[in-house]
């Protein structure tokens, strides 16, 4: 999997898979949003990606905040991305080199998976609507506005993060659904071990 297309993934992790139908749903505050975040240490699900050119793509999802996130992709793509110690390791298992990688600060997976999040006190907020059904915070890094924004769609009663569309530096769009998500999911380490995935990989 190229890097651009690891760049329009991120947030799905925290996603569940309906939508609340209630056309009386409030819009949620930056700071209802931010708490929700913060206090979601772990998750694991599985999850659906609508890619740019119209194909779909499923796999498995695991967060453990701060600072680490995996995504393991079904049959036929195989791909692996992993978040952990600060970087970003995208495994191809199409290829027999090394897998890419990149500061975790480059993608738009920082904005969520930092320690604190607050929405509130940062210029990261560009848009923040409200359909009557759902609440749609649009983010971007602020002082890197080039690397894309992610749109992160909530429901309330209780808040919860249900979908996400990353429009990359290119302007185009990745949307992830998630389907089966464990809030509190105990995690191993291990899943985000970037060097130890290499080693058992036979690249180190």
């Amino acid at each position: 999997m190229k890097r651009r297309d690891f760049l329009t993934i991120g947030v799905a992790a925290l996603a569940t898979p309906a939508l609340v139908t209630s056309a009386s749903a409030q819009q949620l505050s930056l700071g209802e949003v931010s708490g929700y975040l913060n206090q979601l240490v772990t998750a694991q699900g599985g999850f659906t990606q609508i890619n740019g050119d119209g194909t779909l793509s499923t796999g498995q999802i695991y967060i453990k905040r701060p600072g680490r996130i995996r995504f393991e992709y079904n049959a036929p793509d195989n791909s692996l991305m992993v978040a952990g110690g600060g970087q970003v390791a995208i495994f191809d298992p199409r290829s027999n080199t090394a897998p890419d990688r990149y500061p975790l600060n480059q993608t738009p997976l920082s904005i969520i998976l930092e320690s604190n999040v607050d929405l509130a006190q940062r210029r990261m907020v560009t848009g923040h609507t409200s359909d009557g059904t759902t609440t749609t915070i649009t983010a971007q890094d602020p002082d890197h506005p080039e690397y894309g924004n992610i749109q992160l769609v909530f429901t309330a009663n209780p808040v919860e993060l249900r979908q996400w569309v990353v429009t990359d530096d290119t302007g185009g769009q990745t949307t992830v659904i998630l389907n089966d998500v464990v809030p509190g999911a105990s995690i191993g380490e291990a899943k985000f071990n970037i060097v130890g995935e290499m080693r058992s990989r036979g690249f180190e």
